[in-house]
C-alpha cells in the first residue's frame, strides 16, 4: 500500500476529549475516529489490527472445538424476563420498541439467545458437549462511556457458550477455554495475568478475568508472591489478622468531636489511628436499608457486600433516611444500637476495642468491643485487598497491581437452562438442564490494551502479530529517480515474500515521514538515503530499538522476512 493513497488522517496534537494513553494514540494515529460519545468507526489501519486479533481468536477457537454461528444483536424482551435479567441488567440494557410496540434490547450478551437455540434442536446426551462461538458487535448503554475504546457503548467481542451434561463436563469445557486464551493472549503477545474473578451480571458459580497489565488499567488486581494465587480486587479472599482479640477492655465511653467527621480527622485529633476505628457505612439493598462495618483503615468492597446480600441493588443510603433512622447524619454513626441489618466484616470481631460513631451527632464512642457492645446480623469478608495482606492460599503476601479486562470466562452450571427450561435427554431418558459456561473476549478493548502497554513518547509500538503492517519503506526524497527506484524495488520484493508493507511515496520531509512511521507504530522501517544508496545500503530501524543498522540493498528483503517471522512466533507454554 502507497501512503499517498492509505486514509490515515494522523494528528499533531492530543485530543481534548481523549484521557489515557490508548484513546490518545488511536485517535493521532489515524486508528480510531468518534461517531458519538461511547461509538467508534474503526479507520483502515485500525480494522487492520481488530482482524488481526479477530483472526488469532477464531483460530484458538476453532483448534479447541468451537464452531462459529453468528446471533441476531436485536433480541426479544420475553427470553431476558424468564431468565429474570430483565430488570436485573439495568440501565446499562439498551432497550427498545418496534412499531407493534413490543420490547426489545441491543445485545450485552446472548446467553438467553443461545440457550434458546440450542434447547429447540439439541435433544440428547449423544449430542454433547457443544461449543458454539460468534465475534460480534455488542451494546451496553454506559452512563459515562470512558477511555476511548476501552469503555464504550458499542464494541467487538467473541463469545462463546458451552453446554455439557454434567458439573465434569464443565470442567473439561472451562480448561479447554483456560488454554485456549491462555494461548490467544501468548500468540498476541501481550503480558497478562488470569485472576479469581466477580460474575457479575452474567452469573454462576466462578470466573476468571484475562487481564493485560498496564499501570494505567483500570482495574486493580493483587496477586501473590509466592503461589499462583492472583485475583481481581473485587473477588479477592481477605482473611482476618492472626489470634483472637485481647481479653481486656474498659467500659464503653462516650467522647464529645465537634466538627470531626472522618477517619483521619479523629486519628489527627484524638490520637485515635485509623486501625482502631471502624467506619459503618450505609446502602440502600433493593430499597432496604443495611449497615456495613469495616475497620477504619480498610475499603469496604461492594462487589462483596453485593453478593453477600444477594440483592439486585445496592446504592448507598441518602442521609436524610439515614437520620431518620439512626439520629445522627453522616460522620458520626457506629454499629452500637442499630436497629437495621448489621453486617461486619471479618477483622471487626479481632479488634481488642475500637472507636466509633455513637449515632449522635459530634459524639463517638472509644473502648467499643464486638460482642459485648453489639453484634452482627452476619460476619463476612467485606473489605478490599491490599499489597502485604496474608495469600489465602499459602504463606506468603499479596502484592498489587493494575490492569485491563480483556477476557472472562465463567462457570455458568445451570443458571439458564434452569430459568429457560432448557433440557436434553440422558442415557437413561431422563429430561435433564443443560451444564453451561460462557467465554467472552473483548477483541476491541484488546487492541486499545494493546496500546496501552505498547507506546512510547513518539507513539505505538505494535506487537508483530498486531502491527497494521509489518514494515515501512521510506525513501528520504521520492522525487529522485535513484532513491525511488531502490524503494520501490524493496517494496516489490517484500510483497513478493509476504511481507505486510507500506511505502511512503509522499512528498513529506524525511523528519515527517520517520514521525508518522512511529507514530502508527510500524514495527520495521527501511531508510533509503543518498549517502546510504551511494554505499548500495539501507537503514533498518525496529520501533522498539533506538539504534538505526546499515545493511546490503539485496540482503534487506530476506533480514526483514527473517525479523517478521521470528518477531511473530511465540512458545506456547
Amino acid at each position: 500500500m502507497l501512503c499517498s493513497q492509505l486514509f490515515y488522517p494522523t494528528l499533531r496534537e492530543v485530543p481534548s476529549e481523549a484521557d489515557v494513553v490508548s484513546h490518545q494514540w488511536l485517535l493521532r494515529a489515524g486508528f480510531i475516529r468518534k461517531t458519538t460519545s461511547g461509538v467508534y468507526t474503526y479507520l483502515p489501519l485500525g480494522y487492520r489490527v481488530i482482524k488481526k486479533i479477530i483472526e488469532i481468536v477464531r483460530q484458538e477457537m476453532d483448534r479447541a472445538g468451537g464452531q462459529e454461528v453468528m446471533m441476531p444483536v436485536v433480541q426479544p424482551a420475553e427470553l431476558w424476563q424468564q431468565s429474570g435479567r430483565w430488570d436485573v441488567y439495568g440501565d446499562e440494557m439498551w432497550r427498545l420498541r418496534d412499531r407493534h410496540d413490543r420490547a426489545y434490547c441491543l445485545g450485552p450478551t446472548h446467553e438467553e439467545i443461545i440457550t434458546t437455540l440450542v434447547n429447540a434442536d439439541v435433544h440428547s446426551y449423544r449430542d454433547l458437549p457443544l461449543l458454539l462461538y460468534q465475534i460480534q458487535n455488542k451494546y451496553r448503554d454506559e452512563i459515562r462511556p470512558r477511555f476511548g475504546l476501552m469503555r464504550g457503548r458499542e464494541f467487538i467481542m467473541k463469545d462463546l457458550y458451552s453446554f455439557d451434561v454434567d458439573y465434569q463436563g464443565l470442567q473439561i469445557s472451562y480448561e479447554k477455554m483456560r488454554e485456549a486464551y491462555n494461548r490467544i493472549y501468548q500468540r498476541l503477545q501481550l503480558s497478562y495475568r488470569m485472576v479469581e474473578a466477580d460474575s457479575g451480571a452474567i452469573g454462576g458459580s466462578a470466573s476468571h478475568e484475562f487481564m493485560v497489565l498496564a499501570e494505567t488499567g483500570e482495574s486493580e488486581i493483587v496477586y501473590c508472591d509466592a503461589c499462583e494465587y492472583a485475583a481481581n480486587v473485587e473477588k479477592a479472599v481477605c482473611n482476618p489478622a492472626a489470634g483472637a482479640a485481647a481479653e481486656e477492655c474498659g467500659e464503653m465511653t462516650t467522647i464529645s468531636t465537634p466538627g470531626l467527621r472522618t477517619i483521619n480527622d479523629l486519628a489527627e485529633h484524638m490520637h485515635i489511628p485509623a486501625q482502631e476505628q471502624v467506619k459503618t457505612l450505609f446502602y440502600s439493598a433493593d430499597h432496604k436499608l443495611v449497615a456495613a462495618v469495616v475497620r477504619g483503615d480498610r475499603e469496604l468492597n461492594e462487589i462483596k457486600l453485593k453478593n453477600a446480600l444477594g440483592c439486585n441493588e445496592l446504592l448507598m443510603a441518602d442521609e436524610a433516611l439515614v437520620r431518620e433512622t439512626c439520629g445522627a447524619g453522616f460522620g458520626s454513626l457506629g454499629p452500637v444500637g442499630l436497629s437495621v441489618p448489621l453486617y461486619v466484616d471479618l477483622e471487626v470481631p479481632h479488634m481488642a476495642s475500637l472507636s466509633c460513631g455513637c449515632n449522635r451527632d459530634n459524639f463517638h464512642y472509644t473502648q467499643v468491643r464486638y460482642g459485648r457492645d453489639f453484634e452482627a446480623t452476619a460476619v463476612l469478608d467485606l473489605r478490599c485487598a491490599e499489597a502485604g495482606d496474608p495469600c489465602p492460599h499459602c504463606e506468603g503476601h499479596l502484592l498489587k497491581m493494575r490492569g485491563i479486562e480483556v477476557g472472562h470466562i465463567f462457570q455458568l452450571g445451570m443458571k439458564y437452562s434452569q430459568a429457560l427450561e432448557a433440557t436434553y435427554l440422558d442415557k437413561d431418558g431422563q429430561q435433564k438442564p443443560f451444564v453451561m459456561g460462557c467465554y467472552g473476549i473483548g477483541v476491541s478493548r484488546t487492541m486499545a490494551a494493546a496500546v496501552e502497554q505498547n507506546n512510547d513518547a513518539d507513539g505505538i509500538i505494535w506487537p508483530m502479530p498486531l502491527a497494521p503492517y509489518h514494515a515501512i519503506v521510506v525513501p528520504v526524497n521520492a522525487n529522485k529517480a535513484e532513491q525511488w527506484e531502490a524503494a520501490w524495488k524493496i517494496y516489490q520484493q517484500l510483497q513478493q515474500l509476504g511481507v505486510e508493507v507500506l511505502l511512503d511515496d509522499r512528498d513529506q520531509r524525511a523528519g515527517v515521514k520517520f514521525k508518522d512511521a512511529d507514530l502508527i507504530g510500524i514495527p520495521l522501517r527501511i531508510t533509503i538515503g543518498p549517502k546510504s544508496l551511494q554505499e548500495k545500503q539501507v537503514e533498518l530501524k525496529k520501533r522498539w530499538e533506538s539504534d538505526t543498522h546499515l545493511i546490503s540493498i539485496d540482503q534487506v528483503a530476506a533480514e526483514v522476512v527473517a525479523i517478521v517471522k521470528q518477531t511473530s512466533q511465540v512458545e506456547i507454554v
